[in-house]
């Protein structure tokens, strides 16, 4: 009788713990947030490291190899990357699709200009640049304008295997069993308040999901931007709340989910 009672308890703490389990699903939390900055711009060392590191989070920032702010502050990115942040790739020069409502495309820029081959080697020669400064081999990608074509063929494919995950611009909330690690979505924030980005980190802490922001400017700098104020609010909600959101880089939470599930 007794070796059935311990049975049924053995039982039970495994059901027990894989509820758990399910209702934590995101390394040990309830949800996760990934906070990513794209373009390389000065107020990214300025503003939004200095804030991030003052709450002990990390984030991801996707970086333009011939930025300014990378070519001329190599040194801070190196501190940056040394102190948890992850540096991503976000191409050499930001080539886009032109045409109507892009007028900050040169014909340089211009992805309907490029072949497969030029991006492929562009974006092998930045994170040959990236890898100089962190020392890092493993990398995410980040698509410039979220265009993923030159002319009628993804250029991503061929250097799909030189990263972990890429970003497009998508909404979506991360269900983590049905994530595309080569196009995970995102909310893009220009001028949303403090409040509208908490109610999505609240959304996902109800459903159990992620969340993605991706920011230009912060506290100006880029014609897409959050003010200095908003942007803290967010990061105080999110420190408030550790126990229950994990706050990672996106390659944490890339190779988190990868490890989950083989087949991406």
């Amino acid at each position: 009788m007794r070796s059935v009672i311990l049975s049924f308890l053995f039982f039970l703490i495994i059901l027990l713990g894989a509820s758990v389990a399910q209702a934590q699903p995101w390394n040990g939390k309830n949800c996760a947030v990934v906070l990513t900055y794209d373009d390389a711009i000065d107020g990214h060392l300025d503003h939004a490291v200095p804030a991030l590191d003052s709450f002990g989070l990390k984030g991801t920032f996707y970086l333009i190899g011939n930025a300014g702010a990378v070519v001329n502050r190599i040194p801070e990115w190196r501190k940056a990357a040394a102190d948890g942040h992850e540096l991503g790739n976000h191409t050499g020069i930001h080539p886009c699709d032109g045409g109507p409502g892009r007028t900050f495309i040169t014909p340089d820029t211009d992805l309907r200009n490029y072949t497969i081959n030029r991006m492929r080697d562009e974006i092998r020669l930045t994170n040959a640049l990236l890898r100089a400064i962190d020392g890092r081999t493993e990398r995410t990608f980040a698509y410039p304008c979220g265009d993923k074509k030159i002319h009628d063929s993804l250029y991503y494919e061929p250097v799909k295997k030189d990263f972990i995950a890429a970003r497009g611009v998508s909404d979506g909330l991360l269900k983590i069993d049905s994530v595309h690690l080569h196009d995970i979505n995102c909310y893009s924030i220009n001028g949303q308040s403090g409040e509208y980005m908490i109610g999505l980190v609240k959304k996902a802490q109800q459903s159990g999901r992620a969340v993605v922001f991706l920011f230009h400017g912060v506290g100006g700098g880029h014609d897409l931007n959050v003010s200095l104020t908003e942007h803290r609010k967010l990061l105080q909600y999110l420190k408030a709340h550790e126990n229950e959101i994990w706050v990672a880089p996106m390659i944490d939470v890339a190779k988190y989910i990868k490890a989950r599930k083989q087949d991406y």
